[in-house]
């Protein structure tokens, strides 16, 4: 690669994170990379997401990419709609970091010390569905900003907590300030949550072959294409109260020989304001239709999700 690929990133600390640590394993390859920070609706709005829609931390990056501003565009996947843009190809999925969501608390306490009544902020459906079906009486607020911003409002004794993704302050080299990595019985994450998405337009062949020969890792890429088929087909965008995670376990075949299979648990609100679980395993080559399986059985539980516009 003789040219210099130009990367296009959201300006947020935390993007820039991951948009360098992309750059840096291309950089490794001998190709020249330049960062290009595109401002999206998402980081020029305070209004909770549910109420902007979808795609208002990625839009703006994939136009700049389509239009030949930029040559690749990193994106925390859960963000993307799950309806695919035809302009634009998935050219990688990198290492995915611990999708689990954390608990950032006063005094050090856990989910289970938080007192009645605690306050608990959130600015996603998904974390506050299900803290409120855990049946511990704490008053979940809406919650908008950066990390630093989110963790400041506990510091500053307005909240009691927050629930934030651990791959994120794992990122930002803030682990410390976790008090509890939740469990996803008590909590499963968003689809994708913790994975990244790196997209290239679909008509340069070059640029997708190489990012993908050197960033792409092939069962993060599995794991996130199951649970992005769970929130596809149940026409779910990334704000509605769907959570699910796909793991790699060891099982046996028919022979009784070990093999390696995609395990996916979902869980999804439900009208009654509380959740519907399913889980079920398949081989790693069949990572979509596991996904769409696991949905299935969540909507014959009672599933509730917004539809129509909110994935778009």
């Amino acid at each position: 690669m003789t040219r210099t690929l130009r990367l296009g990133t959201r300006g947020s600390a935390l993007a820039l994170t991951q948009a360098n640590w992309v750059a840096e394993r291309l950089r490794a390859e001998g190709v020249d990379v330049e960062l290009v920070t595109v401002s999206t609706e998402g980081d020029r709005s305070a209004a909770p997401v549910a109420e902007i829609g979808v795609g208002v931390f990625t839009s703006a990056l994939r136009d700049a990419l389509a239009e030949g501003e930029v040559d690749l565009a990193v994106h925390s996947y859960k963000d993307l709609p799950t309806a695919p843009d035809p302009r634009l190809r998935l050219a990688a999925v990198p290492t995915r970091e611990d999708p689990r969501d954390a608990l950032v608390a006063r005094d050090d306490l856990l989910l289970a010390e938080l007192p009645p009544g605690a306050t608990v902020g959130t600015g996603s459906p998904r974390r506050a569905t299900q803290l409120r079906a855990l049946g511990l009486g704490l008053e979940v607020r809406a919650l908008r900003g950066n990390v630093e911003t989110r963790l400041r409002r506990v510091a500053e004794g307005d909240l009691d907590a927050v629930v934030v993704a651990r791959a994120g302050l794992a990122r930002l080299g803030r682990l410390d300030v976790i008090t509890e990595t939740l469990d996803p019985l008590q909590m499963l994450p968003a689809p994708a949550q913790g994975a990244l998405a790196v997209e290239c337009r679909v008509d340069d062949a070059d640029v997708g072959h190489l990012t993908q020969s050197v960033v792409d890792d092939p069962a993060s890429r599995d794991a996130v294409t199951a649970e992005r088929a769970l929130l596809a087909a149940l026409d779910a965008g990334c704000s509605a109260p769907v959570g699910a995670l796909a793991e790699m376990v060891e099982d046996l075949d028919d022979e009784g020989r070990a093999v390696t299979r995609l395990f996916l648990r979902g869980v999804a609100g439900t009208a009654r304001d509380a959740v519907s679980r399913a889980s079920a395993i398949a081989e790693t080559t069949a990572a979509e239709q596991l996904g769409r399986d696991v949905a299935a059985e969540l909507l014959d539980l009672g599933a509730a999700v917004l539809s129509g516009p909110e994935r778009q």
